[in-house]
């Protein structure tokens, strides 16, 4: 399939060959710390913009599923992220200007410069934003439709929080850490490998031991109530892929 490469990358371009140096460090190890780079870019870039969280996640997702496809060799990451961004904004319905997309970038690897001027290489960068949303579009069959973990979180901590003891619940950060946790979760490729609903419940889950906060105990443990189909081994393994995650952070430092 034909479709933008590694050209006019414009201010990108630096950027995207840094992530491929490192040649006694394995294939698989460099490419996850690619994309955890790239996955942070796309969060510090909606921020940047002015985005939900629930379109900055699709973009992390939308990024992970086409690389599910294709070779990170084979597409410049940093330009799929933007046009990933630029793509989620329009699915989400908080749609981005692609010449705010292309200036926070910008400044994003050039901290401190002014916009880009209205030149060659912008419009050059512009049109391949566009052709790479098209080609993520075709790879990805058009099915950018996304189920995410938010909905079910929301539902599972109002839930718990009837079940805490309110003091308990005032004097730690549940909530907040629970959210935290989530937000990291899609660094990775694990945001759509898990079901959302056990993404959702790991990430409660792994907060509440967090802070040694324990549950009224009942026939069935309290996620099993929450998510009836869920078993520990799910909530394992949603837990043991975020920490994976944030050792290749250490080592992205």
């Amino acid at each position: 399939m034909e479709g933008p490469s590694t050209t006019h990358a414009g201010p990108l371009e630096l950027a995207g060959r840094s992530d491929s140096t490192g040649d006694a460090e394995s294939e698989p190890s460099r490419d996850m710390k690619t994309h955890f780079r790239v996955c942070r870019f796309i969060m510090e870039t909606g921020v940047k913009l002015g985005m939900r969280s629930v379109p900055v996640a699709s973009a992390c997702v939308l990024y992970h599923r086409f690389f599910e496809h294709v070779s990170i060799r084979a597409y410049e990451p940093y330009l799929v992220a933007m046009s990933c961004v630029y793509l989620a904004g329009k699915v989400e319905e908080q749609h981005m200007r692609t010449r705010d997309i292309i200036n926070v970038s910008h400044r994003y690897f050039n901290s401190g410069s002014a916009p880009l001027e209205c030149d060659r290489e912008f419009w050059d960068l512009r049109d391949s934003v566009v052709q790479c949303e098209l080609l993520i579009l075709r790879q990805l069959n058009f099915h950018v439709s996304i189920e995410h973990p938010h909905k079910y979180l929301l539902h599972y901590l109002l839930s718990v929080k009837s079940l805490v003891n309110r003091h308990a619940w005032s004097r730690t950060p549940i909530a907040e850490t629970s959210w935290a946790l989530l937000r990291d979760c899609y660094h990775g490729a694990m945001c759509i490998r898990h079901k959302p609903q056990h993404i959702a419940i790991a990430t409660l889950y792994l907060a509440l031991n967090s802070y040694g906060v324990d549950l009224p105990v009942g026939e069935k443990e309290w996620w099993q109530v929450l998510c009836d189909h869920m078993t520990k081994a799910d909530i394992d393994a949603v837990i043991s892929d975020l920490l994976q995650l944030y050792d290749i952070e250490a080592k992205c430092i």
